[in-house]
Parts: C-alpha cells; structure tokens; sequence
C-alpha cells in the first residue's frame, strides 16, 4: 500500500508564498518521476511541475520563475515553493508519484490566494 500525503496549503494574500510538502510512505521503491497538479473550480486539473529522481525538472507556463519544486530522496518526499503567489493560483493541488508503472496520488491540499 502506498500513500502520499499533502501539507502546506492555505489561505495566502497576493504575492505572498507557500510550501507545500507531500511524503509517500508504505511499500517504497525506486521513485520515478514525482511531480504536483492541481484543480481550480470548474477546471480541468493541470500540470504544475515535475522532478525526475535525478533532479530534472519541468514547469507549466504560467508558474515558470514562481515556484520552485524540489525532492528529497532519502525522505521519499517533494516539494512544492509557491512565491507571488496570484489569484489565478488558488486551487487544490495535488502530488502525484510514478513508480513501478503505476501513478499515485494525494488527497489534494487548498490553496487559496486572495485579499
């Protein structure tokens, strides 16, 4: 059984920052590709960015020089750094983990930009 578990999110005032942290835990190995999406009302989830085990990673547009992903291997746990933060970014976001060709993911955690 694998599960990853979010935290982090929050209410935020424009151009504030959040992080956001997910830990995996249960049967663990060999990580691939980890990354986070998330949902706004009425919207289909999209991707945010990704990081393989190896460092490399990849941003969706509209969040490129914002946010900042980041893993710890040892710890089988990503992160998410959210700076100036928009209104445009409030939604639930979700961490998503590819190991052993299967995909998992979180439960979502809120985040809420507004003044």
């Amino acid at each position: 059984q694998v599960r990853l578990v979010e935290s982090g999110g929050g209410l935020v005032q424009p151009g504030g920052s959040l992080r956001l942290s997910c830990a995996a835990s249960g049967s663990i190995f060999s990580i691939g590709v980890m990354g986070w999406y998330r949902q706004a009302p009425g919207k289909q989830r999209e991707l945010v960015a990704t990081i393989t085990s190896g460092g490399s990673t990849s941003w969706s547009d509209s969040v490129k020089g914002r946010f900042t992903i980041s893993r710890d291997n040892a710890k089988n746990t990503v992160y998410l750094q959210m700076n100036s933060l928009k209104p445009e970014d409030t939604a639930v976001y979700y961490c998503c983990m590819f190991m052993r060709g299967s995909n998992y993911w979180g439960q979502g955690t809120q985040v809420t930009v507004s003044s």
